[in-house]
């Protein structure tokens, strides 16, 4: 793995953006943090590129201008400029995938673009682009088999997004010593969460404070949960890191933060018995969509729709989500990383979760089973993987609520 391949495609292909770009990596909360940035910009007047992965059911998710999706044929046009020009050099699917939506941002006129690290940091196709502002989220295990066992080797790949005298947004309130270490080491303008910006929470609204000055009065995320707010608190840092360049009112930041969209992130369906999507898959999003249903009303009892993927943490997320779940619902998932039933159960079991299991063919039919047997005051959640919600987006349970 390196960045050399990719590199040199994208010398051929001439992508030297002269618009800014805000990079944003971490663990959990860099879909949040994106949509955030892309939110407040688009409000702002700008016409904003925004690479992200991955996507729930079309791969044009992964590519915005303007908040719109890529077409199949400007998608297929990028797609068909990558492979000219890379000739007999190997790129990965998300090395392609970036070098075309960069293409398309270069041709469609954007602005200003907000780039989503795929995996890591330091050797993702994303940090071929210098990105002018940095900012990494919240950092937890996953990804181990590449990123090494530990916080502080996982904020060191993180750590391989920033650049030398540009500023690097610290999301993470508590992040690993090694992302200080690197950053120090080249130079980069930290701003860190709880020292030089903060998020301070008030009854029905929030404050934040930074270098740009203080903002007052600002509402709460349309996206749900406590921890948005770290998110939010980033995003509108990076901002000011850039108000030379790309100048925004308050009035935008208001309206970004309210119209902000994020399918799958504690997304809360309308109508009875309530249904909450999310697809936390490591222990520490996890955490955070347990602590999110802890702020959520009472109901008479909780359905849990869960399927995962084996090389995660299963055990961890059981265990952090299991004292808000009374009847489970347990579904495999396909291909070579999918998990059988059997496997979940006995995670259920180490992880202490005693409750009733119930085992099932599909997402599907796990959460048709689940809705037959909610009542009105319970609720039910769908979570584990992306693919888990995405599944449920496809069924016939959830097909007329989109």
């Amino acid at each position: 793995m390196g960045l050399d391949r990719v590199s040199a495609v994208a010398r051929k292909l001439s992508l030297t953006p002269a618009f800014p770009i805000l990079t944003v990596g971490g663990t959990n909360g860099k879909g949040s943090t994106c949509a955030m940035l892309e939110s407040i910009l688009d409000r702002a007047g700008y016409r904003v590129g925004c690479y992200t992965s991955p996507h729930l059911l079309t791969y044009n998710e992964r590519v915005r201008v303007g908040r719109r999706q890529a077409e199949d044929s400007t998608l297929t046009e990028a797609f068909a400029a990558v492979e000219a020009a890379r000739g007999d050099v190997s790129l990965t699917y998300f090395e392609f995938g970036t070098l075309a939506a960069m293409w398309h941002f270069l041709r469609a006129g954007v602005d200003v673009a907000v780039l989503e690290v795929g995996l890591g940091g330091r050797l993702d196709a994303v940090n071929v682009f210098d990105a002018d502002v940095a900012v990494i989220t919240s950092i937890g295990i996953d990804h181990i088999e590449y990123l090494g066992p530990t916080r502080e080797s996982i904020g060191f790949e993180k750590a391989g997004i920033l650049r030398s005298a540009r500023p690097a947004v610290i999301g993470d309130p508590d992040p690993p010593h090694t992302i200080d270490e690197h950053a120090s080491r080249i130079g980069a303008l930290q701003i860190r969460n709880g020292i030089e910006f903060r998020a301070l929470r008030e009854d029905t609204q929030w404050r934040y404070e930074g270098p740009g000055g203080m903002r007052s009065g600002l509402p709460y995320p349309a996206l749900r949960g406590h921890y948005q707010l770290d998110n939010a608190a980033a995003a509108i840092t990076a901002l000011d890191c850039l108000k030379d360049r790309v100048p925004v009112a308050s009035g935008a930041v208001r309206e970004g933060l309210l119209t902000v969209e994020l399918p799958g992130r504690f997304q809360v369906l309308p109508g009875r018995p309530v249904t909450v999507l999310d697809v936390a898959h490591n222990p520490h999003a996890a955490q955070r969509f347990a602590s999110a249903l802890e702020q959520m009303e009472s109901f008479h009892k909780t359905h849990a729709v869960f399927a995962m993927l084996h090389d995660k943490d299963i055990v961890g997320v059981v265990r952090a989500v299991k004292p808000h779940v009374d009847r489970w619902y347990l579904a495999p998932l396909e291909g070579p990383r999918g998990t059988d039933v059997a496997t979940l159960s006995r995670a259920l079991d180490d992880a202490g979760a005693y409750d009733e299991v119930l085992s099932f063919g599909s997402v599907a039919e796990a959460l048709s089973e689940a809705k037959s047997a909610a009542r009105a005051d319970d609720r039910i959640l769908v979570f584990g993987s992306f693919l888990t919600v995405a599944q449920a987006f496809e069924s016939d349970a959830l097909r007329i609520r989109r």
